[in-house]
């Protein structure tokens, strides 16, 4: 039969492996208390000292006392850090560990220290013949397994408490959150290998490689992120049965899941729990703590599903570096089930309980998480989990049949998103991509119409504060505008300030930008003018010929509303850090109000605001060779009262193909593509949120009806 036992020596590089090893759980351990570290949280998470004292145990029982005339450290100890093997005996159960308040942590690091010293002992004395060299590989790495488990279940402990505590000042990542690289990566399908080799460790479930057929299928070269995760949940995820399998809904009603575990949804908007303490969600990171039932919930109402494990080896294994966080940020749930290979065979003695035992009822992730040690994940590592379970660092990245994009080449922003946009179940669009030179000319269009009040009301509001709220500035202050357009309300607070030192305009079109800041610089021939191209998103520092005066930043035109509340709030952030301590920003927005008023701004009676819509399509054809009839769509806004926000939408009037190329998007009569939210708020919803991205809300000045308002910020 096929043996797992693929290490047949120990050499100097070992040994300095076994220090470094188990150098990092006391590391890990150092800044938490004693009172931490005895602590349990759930039946599934075991205390601290616990781990610090059943990885020493595995050493001891699984080698060292393999020896003849071996006298153990501490009999009981073995009752204690026994963790499932059936035959060595009585254990405490795992939901009783947090019970023991026997042995002391300093009882446990005295009987690790002493662990430690025999394992120095007999690795100079040199490992005998059979299982004893990979043995002791299995010990290194189920200690690095076991350093991942011991800071989930830190974390887990961490979120119990009603005040949020912070675990670490700075989370115990292995690598960086590595760029997204966009789109997905297509595979021919055919015969290919799976599993570990004969040369080097792997866990016995790893074994022995062999044959699986594979159809043509493609895996998204990203992972899914917070952002991917809120659209499910706004879309109502968790309301709605038909994604669900029934066991996962059964759970979802049983435990009221409502978004990932330790999310928590505040007036700014959701809140996850870390290691770090209760932080904002970040949109742009992967979406962690997610069980499978919510994995293959999220792929169904994708419209996608996600990978076999057969198929993340082949693609981990064909092209790595396709893919972006691969093995070092969260472990991705596959669609298979954890079972056997062909020809599995246990390693022998006791440690054939390891993994064995457990094949069934569990699923299969692969990958790797950021707090899994470095050097430890590779394409055939096989963990496990059961599908209810949320605490590990697991996450989603999807796959589809087939090839999802015809050629391997460069793809602009606009083709990738329109392209990710129509795949969704529910069909969505970035309004970013409005603003074409027509579209550009319709929005000015719309803003001069009778029923859309925010730029003539904001416009009206700013002539009023500016006076006031420009002596606040002080001398040599330089604005800096986010997605700027030289509009009146620019030069309503360039004439307020006439002794600004520098205007620096963000826009992400050239040559927009550049012809807006030639036409600033006639008119304000005294006024150093700072264009810079960018995506007000990703802020960079202002220029430094812009000199060192108080920064004041920019946002009018309720453009903050056209952002989740988790974008918003992060551009905030990003702002407050490039601004500086001191800065202030100004910062539009548009007032809940009547659903009519609202309504109406956005469905005028002309139909300008629905050419604007349908034009989104009409670039789409021109951009991208698509074959849109922008016709056979209706504009629909609607007011979104759960949300408090407006939307837009293109509804297909009848059931109809689109093509990009050689992919073609099916509509059904009726289906929406979401083109647009915008945001109303209150002032207690703008307070909220500036406190949640670290600024103090000075001032909030309100207009007459149909109102808008502008908030006065302070670093």
């Amino acid at each position: 039969m096929n043996q797992p036992v693929r290490v047949s020596s120990i050499t100097d590089q070992d040994v300095e492996a076994y220090r470094r090893v188990r150098a990092r759980m006391p590391q890990l351990a150092a800044g938490l208390s004693a009172e931490d570290l005895a602590a349990q949280s759930m039946p599934d998470a075991s205390p601290g000292k616990w781990h610090l004292g059943h990885v020493s145990w595995f050493f001891e029982t699984m080698i060292l006392a393999g020896r003849p005339g071996y006298q153990v450290v501490d009999e009981r100890l073995n009752a204690v850090f026994n963790s499932y093997y059936e035959a060595l005996g009585e254990r405490v159960e795992r939901a009783e560990r947090g019970l023991m308040t026997r042995p002391s942590l300093a009882e446990v690091m005295a009987y690790r220290a002493e662990i430690d010293r025999r394992m120095e002992a007999w690795l100079a004395e040199g490992p005998g013949d059979g299982l004893e060299p990979y043995l002791f590989a299995l010990g290194l790495n189920h200690e690095q397994q076991h350093q991942e488990l011991f800071l989930m279940d830190v974390l887990n402990l961490m979120s119990r408490s009603r005040l949020d505590p912070a675990a670490y000042e700075a989370e115990p990542r292995v690598g960086e959150l590595e760029a997204r690289l966009g789109g997905w990566v297509s595979f021919e399908g055919g015969l290919t290998q799976i599993g570990a080799g004969d040369d080097g460790f792997a866990f016995d479930n790893e074994r022995p490689a062999h044959r699986v057929w594979l159809e043509p299928f493609s895996v998204a070269a990203d992972l899914t992120t917070n952002a991917d995760w809120i659209e499910f949940i706004d879309d109502g995820g968790y309301q709605r049965a038909e994604f669900w399998l029934a066991d996962g809904w059964a759970r979802v009603k049983a435990e009221a899941w409502a978004a990932p575990l330790y999310w928590r949804e505040e007036a700014a908007g959701w809140s996850v729990m870390t290691l770090t303490g209760r932080r904002p969600v970040d949109p742009a990171a992967p979406v962690r703590h997610v069980s499978f039932y919510e994995a293959d919930a999220f792929a169904r109402w994708s419209g996608r599903r996600l990978p076999t494990e057969a198929e993340w080896e082949q693609a981990a294994r064909a092209d790595p570096a396709a893919f972006s966080n691969l093995t070092g940020e969260v472990w991705q749930w596959t669609a298979s089930a954890y079972a056997p290979y062909p020809g599995f065979c246990p390693t022998e003695g006791t440690a054939a309980e390891y993994n064995g035992k457990f094949m069934a009822n569990q699923m299969v992730l692969r990958g790797g998480a950021f707090a899994t040690p470095e050097g430890h994940a590779r394409p055939s590592y096989r963990n496990f989990y059961y599908p209810h379970q949320r605490w590990m660092f697991a996450g989603v990245r999807l796959a589809a049949d087939g090839a999802v994009i015809e050629e391997t080449g460069a793809h602009d922003a606009f083709r990738q998103d329109m392209i990710d946009g129509l795949s969704r179940r529910v069909k969505a669009l970035p309004p970013k991509w409005f603003y074409d030179a027509e579209g550009s000319r319709l929005f000015e269009e719309i803003t001069r119409l009778p029923e859309y009040y925010p730029t003539r009301q904001e416009a009206a509001l700013l002539r009023r504060v500016a006076p006031e709220w420009a002596g606040r500035f002080g001398p040599g202050a330089v604005l800096v505008e986010l997605g700027s357009g030289a509009s009146e309300k620019t030069r309503i607070v360039l004439d307020a300030a006439r002794d600004l030192a520098a205007y620096v305009p963000i826009d992400i079109s050239p040559s927009a930008l550049n012809e807006a800041a030639d036409r600033i610089r006639a008119d304000y021939p005294g006024l150093q003018v700072l264009p810079v191209v960018g995506d007000f998103e990703h802020l960079a520092p202002p220029p430094v010929e812009a000199g060192q005066g108080r920064r004041i930043g920019f946002f009018p035109g309720s453009t903050i509303g056209n952002l989740t509340p988790e974008a918003a709030a992060a551009l905030l952030r990003s702002a407050r850090e490039v601004l500086g301590e001191g800065s202030l920003f100004i910062l539009g927005v548009d007032l809940v109000k009547s659903p009519e008023v609202l309504v109406a701004a956005y469905d005028d009676a002309q139909g300008v605001t629905a050419a604007f819509n349908r034009n989104l399509l009409v670039r789409a054809n021109r951009d991208l060779g698509m074959d849109f009839e922008p016709e056979a769509f209706d504009h629909l806004a609607l007011w979104n009262p759960e949300h408090s926000r407006m939307e837009m939408h293109l509804r297909a009037m009848r059931p109809m193909t689109v093509r990009l190329g050689k992919l073609a998007f099916r509509f059904a009569a009726g289906e929406t593509v979401h083109t647009e939210s915008s945001r109303k708020f209150d002032e207690a919803s703008v307070r909220a949120l500036a406190q949640a991205a670290g600024w103090r809300l000075e001032a909030f000045e309100v207009g007459p009806d149909p109102a808008v308002g502008l908030a006065l910020l302070v670093a």
